[in-house]
């Protein structure tokens, strides 16, 4: 991993150890965090795996702008549905996807980026869930998982081409 590198501008880093998500300055200071989860199967790159991958990605797209917090989104596209305890019940095995989507791609040629360890083809993004779920514990299917209000403070701080990293 090429950790050794920081951005010269803000830039989000997940920390897996402590399941916590920092807004940092270009000079590495911590400007706000946010509780996470990150991977049940825990860390590594390879497709299929359910972990969530490691390394430096930047934001590809940002996706969702103007719909509900708790808006349902199946393929990177909304459903129509807004998620509730009832329709938690009719779905419960529905892996949710919720109000916002920060969708990444890996910046490290043959660890995160191409093959079988492709961050952005894997689909891994930056997401609100329901307020049930747990944060702070390793508990998504691969997907970085915030609560829906600080989704939405995350994706409005957050331009396009943000460098994340994760580790």
């Amino acid at each position: 991993m090429l950790t050794n590198r920081l951005p010269s501008a803000e830039w989000l880093r997940v920390d897996t150890a402590n399941q916590v998500l920092h807004w940092l300055s270009a000079k590495n200071q911590i400007l706000q965090s946010w509780p996470v989860a990150t991977g049940l199967a825990g860390l590594g790159e390879q497709e299929g795996s359910g972990c969530t991958p490691r390394g430096w990605h930047r934001v590809r797209a940002k996706i969702g702008a103007g719909e509900d917090a708790r808006a349902v989104f199946r393929g990177r596209r909304p459903t129509g549905e807004t998620w509730s305890p009832e329709l938690n019940e009719q779905f419960p095995n529905r892996d949710w996807i919720l109000g916002r989507i920060l969708w990444l791609c890996g910046e490290e040629v043959g660890f995160n980026r191409g093959g079988q360890v492709d961050t952005q083809r894997r689909f891994i993004y930056l997401h609100g869930v329901p307020a049930t779920k747990p944060l702070g514990v390793a508990a998504s299917a691969g997907c970085v998982n915030l609560h829906p209000e600080a989704m939405l403070e995350v994706f409005d701080l957050v331009p396009v081409g943000t460098k994340v990293l994760i580790e």
